[in-house]
């Protein structure tokens, strides 16, 4: 019986000392709320963040955002904003953070904190799985699909392509689908998703025509909040856990080689 009893102390005891580190945790986070995580999130723009047939909001910024909090012991409060007021809420303190796959910027630096690069993107090529286009090299003398007036169209061009204008990226998708062009140029997180959630016949060509690295974005004067969210990334990373929930909507692991690292504050 004395037995139990040190054995139920000890257990008690490490769950009550356990209970106070996270408590500790919490108060130096500078959270609004203790033990929540309140995240602005866009809602409308896939792969990064939309919503399921059940209309809960999903999508990448979720997959890894809740495993962050999951990892900080805290809940995770997803607050869909206007992408246009997501910078401006965060500066007024109105959320913690933003999951947002915003693109690093040395102009978006000065007035906001990013957290340790998450995720790459740019200009991919997408095409058939038998293509004959190895590189961006080749793009000289195809037909290659853009969204009219955009970055990746202009890019098609100063690498030779015969460039075939589309007002969506589906219309050029089904395009070539039908064989009529060889390839398309577009976001690789958004051509990943394509492929995979709609299991099409399709590869992304190796090598970028343009990069860009995205990043969760804070305001100033929360740098153990920052610490906390980059130690969780960086864990994530470390064990396969990034690259196991992200493979899992757009088919392959996008963290930086080389992250974009967060300024000192």
């Amino acid at each position: 019986m004395k037995m139990k009893s040190l054995i139920y102390g000890f257990i008690l005891s490490s769950l009550l000392g356990s209970s106070a580190v996270y408590a500790d945790q919490n108060d130096k986070l500078e959270l609004l709320k203790p033990g929540e995580l309140i995240v602005a999130t866009e809602g409308t723009d896939p792969p990064y963040s939309m919503r399921g047939p059940d209309g809960k909001i999903g999508g990448l910024e979720i997959a890894v955002m809740s495993e962050v909090a999951k990892r900080l012991h805290l809940k995770l409060v997803p607050v869909v904003t206007k992408w246009d007021s997501i910078l401006i809420g965060l500066r007024a303190n109105k959320f913690d953070m933003s999951m947002a796959a915003i693109d690093i910027t040395p102009e978006r630096q000065k007035s906001v904190v990013y957290a340790d690069a998450w995720i790459e993107s740019g200009g991919r090529i997408m095409a058939p799985a038998n293509t004959d286009i190895k590189s961006p090299d080749d793009l000289k003398g195809k037909t290659i699909g853009a969204q009219v007036s955009s970055t990746y169209a202009k890019l098609a061009i100063a690498h030779g392509a015969n460039l075939k204008n589309y007002s969506d990226i589906t219309s050029a998708v089904q395009d070539m689908i039908n064989h009529n062009i060889d390839g398309v140029i577009n976001d690789s997180i958004s051509n990943g998703y394509l492929i995979n959630h709609n299991h099409l016949p399709f590869v992304q060509v190796p090598g970028y025509l343009s990069q860009v690295q995205k990043g969760f974005t804070f305001a100033k004067g929360k740098p153990h909040l920052v610490a906390a969210v980059n130690k969780a990334l960086a864990d994530m990373k470390k064990d396969g856990t990034y690259a196991k929930v992200t493979s899992a909507i757009i088919g392959f692991d996008p963290a930086p080689k080389d992250p974009v690292r967060t300024l000192p504050q």
